[in-house]
């Protein structure tokens, strides 16, 4: 059994027990988030929603908070030396563990 649940205007298939990486949200580490944003589901048959399946939730826990691999940004305009710009970034991320899929 699957689900496809929309988070952080991204669409993520998740499975029971399955670790997932998304973009931060605002919990606590231990809280529990239920996700009622299911585009599809699949259980015997594939539910697909128009937009959202009604009555299907993901249940899902907050493992922990962390920031992903760092990222170089590199701009510059060939030719001239005063416009070179070196920037980094790291993107946030909340780590969530799937409990329950009612479809």
């Amino acid at each position: 059994m699957y689900a496809i649940i929309e988070t952080g205007g991204k669409q993520v298939r998740v499975e029971k027990g399955q670790t997932i990486y998304v973009e931060k949200l605002d919990l606590e580490e231990g809280e529990e988030i239920v996700f009622d944003t299911v585009v599809a589901v699949k259980n015997r048959a594939l539910k697909i929603g128009t937009p959202y399946v009604s009555g299907a939730s993901v249940t899902a826990k907050v493992d922990k908070h962390g920031k992903g691999k760092k990222i170089t940004i590199f701009k510059y305009t060939a030719k001239e030396v005063s416009s070179r710009r070196k920037q980094g970034h790291r993107q946030p991320y909340t780590r969530l563990i799937i409990e329950d899929i009612v479809s």
